[in-house]
């Protein structure tokens, strides 16, 4: 590893040799569709509303027989009836006439403005008080005025909102063609491991990043699939990736730095190709990242916390490429709370907690030896200090980059 690539120079080469992946598309049912990825445009087959509606309680009519009206002077209209809700209108207006109209029921032919309830006196003798002139086209929502038939809604690429689901149904769409979830197989490496259900013994650990990637992948919109722990064992890894092939990405988490019992490479370059070794970031220096029949692979380091900022930094964006999908950076501007001195020659990201202070925030580092997960517990998101700096200083106002595959 002592020809490392930087961070950008990885996302660089990550867009070119997979930038065309994309995973097929399928049809799911509408309350499936939330979170998922459109696979094509949505245009709308037909006008919404379909009709000409209320948009409040009170009288169709038309315009020109309210103009110069007051509360001193009402236009005074014969009463044609009522409109029934859910029911078309079967009445047609002439001037001088009104007809009552609920909120949303449709307004009768010849009527284009609907004066409110509020402004009306009932005489009860068929004649009605308008108190308020109308303009015409007031309080009507016409045909189409939401969405014209023949419409694109939403393009290709759009990650389906819970707010979505409403004009879909608006739509008449029941099902929603989606990409299909890039299904990412992960395995764990290492003699030490043991399940997680399993009480770790003298030198033993317990699996963390194989839920932790799990929960990663699901995330970011893919589909995890966990084939287990594999121990240091070439043979063993290359049985466990054959399985592992169907899957459209791979990811094995240890065995990535250059030890004796670090096989990963070895293994990747005996079924396929490597291309990079090594990231000029910190944490997740001891990155693998090749190709075995096509599918990328990730040989991601065995520390939870790099493995996790590897993920964040990189396998993010491409599991949202594979579903043609522009990845979303959530970001805050908050004041450092310390000092983060940074001399390492590489790109550091730093993990921090944010607090209220005052009308703003407070980014406050949280610091500890490398691996414990419980770093990523207490923080919201991290710095990220660029390899050519030096650090901050306290006081200073940076960008706090918010998690986003942790919830």
């Amino acid at each position: 590893m002592l020809h490392v690539k930087t961070p950008e120079a990885t996302l660089s080469t990550i867009e070119s040799r997979f930038g065309h992946l994309r995973v097929e598309g399928e049809d799911v049912g509408l309350l499936q569709a939330n979170g998922r990825v459109l696979f094509g445009d949505i245009v709308s087959k037909e006008p919404v509303p379909g009709f000409d509606r209320s948009s409040v309680d009170g009288w169709a009519l038309r315009a020109s027989d309210t103009f110069g009206c007051s509360d001193s002077l009402p236009a005074l209209l014969r009463s044609a009836g009522e409109v029934e809700m859910g029911r078309h209108a079967m009445m047609s207006l002439s001037g001088g006439e009104c007809a009552y109209v609920p909120t949303g029921g449709e307004t009768p032919a010849g009527a284009d403005a609907v004066a409110m309830v509020e402004y009306s006196e009932d005489y009860g003798d068929g004649m009605i008080g308008i108190l308020s002139p109308c303009a015409p086209g007031e309080n009507i929502v016409y045909k189409g005025d939401d969405v014209p038939e023949g419409r694109r809604l939403y393009k290709a690429g759009h990650r389906i909102l819970t707010h979505d689901i409403g004009a879909f149904s608006a739509l008449g769409e029941t099902t929603v063609r989606v990409y299909k979830k890039p299904a990412v197989a992960i395995i764990s490496t290492g003699n030490e491991l043991v399940p997680v259900d399993e009480r770790p013994g003298g030198g033993q650990v317990r699996d963390v990043n194989s839920g932790l990637l799990a929960a990663a992948v699901e995330a970011a919109g893919g589909e995890s699939r966990l084939f287990g722990i594999c121990h240091d064992d070439e043979n063993a890894l290359i049985s466990m990736l054959k399985e592992a092939a169907s899957c459209d990405l791979i990811l094995i988490s240890g065995g990535s730095s250059a030890g004796t019992k670090d096989i990963t490479l070895n293994v990747v370059n005996k079924l396929g190709e490597s291309y990079i070794h090594g990231i000029a970031m910190k944490p997740g220096k001891p990155t693998i990242i090749g190709e075995i029949g096509g599918k990328p692979v990730f040989g991601l380091p065995g520390h939870p916390v790099a493995a996790y900022f590897v993920f964040e930094i990189f396998l993010y964006p491409l599991i949202c490429s594979m579903q043609g999908v522009v990845p979303r950076r959530r970001a805050m501007t908050a004041t450092l709370s310390e000092a983060i001195p940074s001399n390492h020659g590489r790109a550091e990201y730093v993990a921090v907690r944010l607090e209220r202070a005052g009308e703003g925030l407070s980014a406050v580092p949280v610091r500890g030896k490398s691996g414990l997960i419980t770093l990523l517990a207490e923080t919201d998101g991290y710095i990220a200090v660029p390899r050519d700096c030096e650090g901050y200083h306290q006081g200073d106002q940076v960008t706090v980059n918010l998690y986003n595959c942790l919830g």
